[in-house]
């Protein structure tokens, strides 16, 4: 049972699948430590345009219990969007930003954002990747995640599969097996 509801972390909710989306402006909003929540709920309420990706987390409490949460995908970090100024001014007077950047390459940062947006929809287990590091590129063949393309990483015995927002230099992965994959190029 989750502590807390989950709230949307996306506005509107079909934000990534408008066509008029990657013809908008976007801003990396890099937030004061713990303040992503907030300064959605700030965007929600003013209207503005903004996905910061929330996935569960469960956690055994001292009493054995399994809890659930929501913990943002990228700590720090909410993406904002909209046509003008107005909607990073909003953003601003939230009083939970620490640092605003816009981003350049719209089509690319979108692109992204719409296969982390699937990747947790398919509720599959992530782990955050910090730091690109270079590696083949590869696509999926099989598996439920057929078509998605990112970058291998190797750890441990284990083959990974990085979707990256390349703009902030992090991902996250899923481990998948090598025949699942085919190079790309």
């Amino acid at each position: 049972m989750p502590i807390l509801p989950q709230e949307p972390d996306c506005f509107p909710e079909d934000l990534l699948c408008q066509p008029t989306t990657s013809s908008k402006r976007w801003w990396l909003m890099y937030t004061k430590s713990r303040q992503e929540k907030q300064l959605m709920r700030h965007l929600l309420k003013h209207e503005v345009w903004h996905y910061g990706p929330m996935v569960p987390q469960r956690k055994r409490s001292p009493a054995g219990r399994m809890r659930t949460s929501y913990a943002p995908l990228f700590s720090n970090y909410v993406f904002v969007c909209g046509d003008d100024d107005e909607a990073r001014y909003q953003a601003l007077c939230s009083g939970c930003i620490q640092k605003a950047a816009e981003i350049t390459d719209v089509d690319e940062f979108v692109a992204d954002l719409k296969q982390i947006h699937d990747l947790i929809d398919l509720g599959v287990p992530m782990t955050i990747e910090s730091r690109l590091e270079p590696g083949q590129n590869v696509r999926i063949r099989s598996g439920s995640f057929a078509g998605y393309e990112g970058t291998i990483l190797r750890r441990e015995q284990e083959t990974r599969l990085l979707v990256c927002v390349r703009f902030m230099e992090q991902g996250v992965s899923v481990k998948l097996e090598d025949c699942q994959l085919e190079l790309i190029g």
